[in-house]
């Protein structure tokens, strides 16, 4: 999903339908940044292969490597993005299966994590990593001249301090910016927040499959990066 919410093998345990979306980064040509910057930059059309790309939040990544290898293999996605792996450090680590995993790790309290799997293929393609901090996390990447910058992030949930959640948005707000208007951005996260299915005004960035609410503690702009 290109600029995208947030989306939740043998046995593997996830939800069908929000684990990997398919992503055809076909000519397009569409406007660029936050809506709630009100910024309008004009995309150039291109022409590539399809990328599959998910995201889902693993609740930990103990002990679910290999269930998690497997659902990407069988649904043939190349690229993931994963939330709440709550291991520290900031490594790449071998999955399994021609998969690694790129993460930010955890807070002191085991909390949070984010991170990035890639199959093989796009191992090769890494040109950069930023760890921002337990809930972001950008990898770049290059094929053929298309350079697609992947953000993994995590929101703050209900319950936890505003400051903290305005934190957040706050460096998602100069983190998308920064990257270069001929480059692609995939935002794959968990949002924590119900947007509604209303898309008026910001089609480009919901696409009207919401569900009917949206949380109310939570600004709905700023659910709709």
């Amino acid at each position: 999903m290109e600029r995208s919410q947030n989306c939740r093998g043998s046995n593997a345990k996830a939800y069908p339908e929000s684990d990997a979306q398919e992503l055809r980064l076909t000519p397009v040509e569409n406007v660029r940044g936050l809506p709630c910057q009100g910024q309008a930059r004009l995309k150039k059309k291109t022409h590539t292969r399809n990328l599959k790309i998910g995201s889902i939040n693993v609740g930990s990544m103990t002990g679910k490597g290999r269930e998690l290898v497997d659902m990407l293999e069988r649904r043939r996605v190349e690229i993931c993005c994963i939330q709440e792996t709550r291991w520290r450090g900031n490594k790449a680590k071998p999955l399994g299966k021609e998969y690694k995993l790129i993460y930010s790790g955890a807070d002191a309290g085991g909390r949070n994590g984010v991170g990035v799997i890639l199959n093989r293929r796009w191992q090769e393609s890494v040109i950069e990593v930023i760890r921002l901090n337990d809930r972001i996390i950008k990898v770049k990447v290059t094929d053929h001249g298309i350079t697609i910058s992947i953000i993994s992030a995590y929101a703050p949930q209900r319950g936890c301090p505003v400051e903290e959640k305005e934190e957040f948005w706050r460096q998602m707000d100069s983190l998308i910016p920064e990257v270069p208007e001929n480059e692609r951005i995939v935002l794959g996260g968990d949002l924590n927040g119900h947007i509604g299915q209303e898309n008026a005004n910001i089609q480009r960035v919901h696409g009207g499959w919401g569900v009917k609410i949206w949380t109310l503690n939570m600004d709905k702009r700023k659910c709709t990066v």
